[in-house]
């Protein structure tokens, strides 16, 4: 079992990061090292390493994300980037969507414990709350899946010309180069990858950024959103 002292002590520049809710990134850096890992949510050998390579690298996708708008944060884990991003974008509506019940029940602790008003936690599968959940301005994910295969639950979560900001690796332009036609199949309209968070990470954060046009998803999902609509309007007037 991994103690909460093996966590290393905040870098000062996650104070700056985080500001008024530095004391909350605190707490939650001490609840995935010690909860998160007991649960399975996040493995032991990353918690020497929690605050560049996880709070750090998640909080600096703010950089990138538009003032005021609503987010899905798409297999959302223990949380990652979603929560962090919360704390330093008390502006946004997050809905952190994640499948497993032991991770929601872990989110919806966390949520509660920091007083994250703005943040709400759902349990489903992306393509199983189309039609339920209100569509956002953007979706983010981290780790969840290849581009291509992700593009497929997040896109369609989108309103008409919101956009996808999806954390990756060094292997960002490889996955976008590859995943070119599924994009476009889903109604993609342009593409980019951002590096961000300078002087604050290093190496800096890599975000794949897809935006979309008036159909998100492409007709495939227009169609299917459609129905899931007059499903809701009917469910409304019993």
């Amino acid at each position: 079992m991994t103690e909460a002292a093996e966590l290393p002590p905040a870098p000062e520049v996650a104070r700056e990061v985080f500001g008024d809710r530095f004391g909350d990134a605190v707490r939650y850096a001490e609840l995935l090292a010690e909860a998160g890992v007991q649960r399975g949510l996040i493995g032991p050998r990353e918690v020497p390493r929690l605050w560049e390579r996880h709070m750090l690298n998640c909080a600096v996708l703010s950089e990138v994300v538009p003032e005021g708008v609503t987010v899905c944060d798409v297999g959302s884990g223990a949380g990652l980037p979603g929560i962090p991003l919360a704390l330093v974008r008390e502006d946004l509506k997050i809905t952190l969507l994640e499948p497993l019940l032991r991770r929601t029940n872990f989110l919806t602790e966390v949520v509660e414990l920091l007083g994250l008003d703005h943040v709400t936690v759902a349990r489903g599968r992306a393509e199983e709350v189309m039609g339920t959940m209100s569509p956002v301005h953007v979706v983010t994910a981290r780790a969840v899946a290849p581009l291509d295969r992700l593009a497929t639950w997040g896109i369609p979560l989108l309103r008409p010309y919101g956009e996808m900001l999806a954390l990756k690796g060094d292997t960002a332009e490889e996955e976008l180069k590859s995943a070119s036609t599924a994009l476009s199949k889903l109604g993609a309209v342009g593409t980019s990858i951002l590096h961000v968070g300078e002087g604050v990470v290093d190496p800096l954060s890599t975000v794949v950024r897809v935006e979309v046009g008036e159909s998100p998803g492409g007709v495939r999902f227009a169609a299917k959103r459609a129905k899931a609509a007059r499903t809701s309007r009917t469910r409304r007037r019993r």
